[in-house]
């Protein structure tokens, strides 16, 4: 992102005074999808692309926030009730509530904040909005006296009380903790977390964007979490000298002793979980071992199962699968919450340009467009940029 634009576009809006810039990343997953809200395993790394803002403290009494790249100026008072009622505005909205809640002295402020986070590839660009933006105000009002962790259960109640989707840890986890040429493997119970060295040799991490967000009825993020959160109750009356807070805590032999009380489609959700569980563990060990055809075998695994179990995935997103398949490459696999989005593809080097150029003459001639290439560099978590 570009510094002096963001920086011009404040000074444009604004009262011609320039404040701090902060930035934070979106994220990609490279394998435990699903899992975060069902205490398991995840296994993140922060991109380079993020969003950036300039923020000001403006001793007003309201906020003043222009989307830069909407173009959309949207104003709000810190103690309002209810908040704005522009989605993208909501996010700042509820993160302001959260870092009061926190005890950080939010003072009315103005801000201007652009992105290069695709918008629908399953990056987390909310959740970049979300961890910039509590970085800044912890920077600026709080003395950074709040912890990491509490920006990203910020981000986290956010999306829960604000947006209205139940969404777990890993994306503003990422968001937070990231750093430059690590992933990391982050235990969604128990908070604790380990980077791990990501510097693939003879390979490149790549994403195709299907440019397709599907419009679906109801929640089905939602409807998924509940899914799980049935199985749950389910073991619980089926053992109840057992404690089980999520499907972390169940194994297979449990899960088989409450199928038949519980419905076909819960149980699916459920199979997947446990399997997605035991793959982040084992692509852990292939990765020490630098065994990158198991890691990539698990991610074809992970795909069929967020296809078939999970049933997250879509035609255009099953396209782009396939064509990996064919082209030979090491694993490939729905990335993010699914219905559209991007498939992240571990590529050996030499088919890389031959796997590209197929992806694109395929899809295209299948559905008009071509998916955009995301060649992936891991980044740096939430920072200050000056």
């Amino acid at each position: 992102m570009d510094i002096e634009f963001v920086r011009s576009r404040f000074v444009k809006h604004f009262d011609g005074k320039t404040g701090n810039i902060y930035a934070s990343p979106g994220r990609i997953n490279l394998i435990g999808e699903h899992t975060d809200y069902n205490g398991g395993f995840v296994f993140p790394g922060a991109v380079e692309q993020g969003i950036m803002a300039e923020i000001r403290p403006n001793g007003q009494k309201t906020c003043n926030v222009y989307s830069i790249d909407l173009k959309d100026m949207v104003h709000f008072t810190i103690d309002d009730p209810k908040g704005p009622s522009a989605t993208w505005a909501r996010y700042i909205y509820g993160i302001v509530q959260e870092m009061r809640a926190l005890g950080v002295d939010v003072k009315p402020f103005n801000a201007a904040f652009a992105g290069d986070v695709p918008l629908g590839a399953g990056m987390s660009s909310s959740a970049a909005l979300e961890s910039c933006f509590a970085f800044a105000l912890n920077d600026l009002f709080g003395d950074n006296k709040v912890s990491k962790w509490d920006l990203v259960l910020a981000g986290q109640a956010t999306e829960h009380k604000y947006i209205g989707v139940n969404c777990g840890i890993m994306d503003q986890f990422a968001s937070v903790f990231g750093k430059k040429g690590k992933l990391m493997r982050l235990d969604c119970r128990s908070r604790e977390f380990e980077y791990f060295p990501w510097e693939p040799k003879g390979y490149k991490l790549v994403l195709l964007n299907s440019k397709v967000k599907h419009e679906l009825k109801g929640s089905p993020y939602n409807d998924r979490r509940n899914s799980c959160e049935n199985v749950v109750k389910a073991l619980g009356q089926q053992f109840p000298d057992k404690k089980f807070e999520t499907l972390r805590d169940a194994d297979w032999d449990e899960l088989e002793a409450v199928k038949d009380k519980v419905s076909a489609e819960d149980y699916k959700r459920a199979h997947f979980v446990l399997g997605e569980k035991d793959r982040v563990l084992a692509v852990c060990d292939a990765l020490q071992a630098g065994d990158y055809e198991t890691v990539g075998q698990k991610m074809y695994e992970t795909h069929y199962g967020l296809s078939k179990e999970y049933e997250v995935s879509c035609e255009e997103l099953d396209f782009l699968n396939n064509v990996a398949k064919e082209c030979g490459v090491t694993g490939s696999r729905i990335m993010g919450g699914g219905f559209g989005g991007c498939t992240i593809n571990l590529v050996k080097d030499e088919i890389y340009d031959k796997f590209i150029a197929t992806a694109k003459k395929n899809f295209k001639a299948a559905y008009d467009h071509e998916p955009v290439v995301i060649d992936v560099v891991i980044g740096d978590g939430a920072r200050k940029i000056c």
